[in-house]
């Protein structure tokens, strides 16, 4: 009799640890983007209560909240050849969790660098002038660069803000003249 009981016990153990494992609860604003023996499921899960069969059926947790992104500073060099320094922020979310996990590597990094070079080449094609007074049509077409290119990934951009524009010290002495 007292061998059986170690018996059930680890088996109650062993049972409880897979209950564990497949029983998960997804918030409001997260989905389940599942593999059944490493297959793309056909739609992610979620919200609730969801049950994922560990150890055939694997899981990735995607935020679908808007996610805001501060992109550093940037040194462009403008059409007229003026060397300034641009920082911006991206406001983006998935909205297509399954092409986030599946298309690119690392969507939150792809997204930051791929903000980064847009950023360096658009505003790159602007004056100083248009710069400094024609943010707005700037922040438009940002925006439509890098939601053309994030749109394959699941990636919706909602809105890029040029935060700052630093003009070198002499820059600044020269327009003050």
């Amino acid at each position: 009799m007292s061998q059986v009981f170690p018996g059930f016990l680890i088996a109650g153990f062993i049972l409880l640890l897979f209950l564990f494992k497949w029983i998960n609860i997804l918030k409001e604003y997260e989905r389940a983007v599942t593999f059944w023996l490493g297959r793309l499921s056909h739609q992610p899960k979620g919200p609730g209560l969801v049950l994922i069969f560990w150890p055939f059926e694997t899981m990735v947790r995607i935020s679908l909240r808007t996610i805001v992104h501060d992109v550093p500073s940037q040194d462009i060099i403008t059409k007229d050849n003026v060397s300034v320094k641009v920082n911006a922020v991206v406001y983006f979310r998935v909205v297509e969790a399954d092409k986030a996990v599946v298309q690119v590597e690392n969507y939150m990094y792809a997204t930051s660098q791929l903000a980064q070079t847009t950023l360096r080449s658009v505003l790159g094609q602007a004056t100083l002038d248009e710069l400094l007074s024609e943010r707005e049509k700037l922040n438009l077409a940002l925006q439509k660069v890098i939601d053309e290119h994030t749109q394959p990934w699941g990636i919706k951009i909602a809105l890029v803000e040029v935060k700052q524009v630093d003009l070198p010290i002499e820059m600044q002495r020269a327009m003050a003249k």
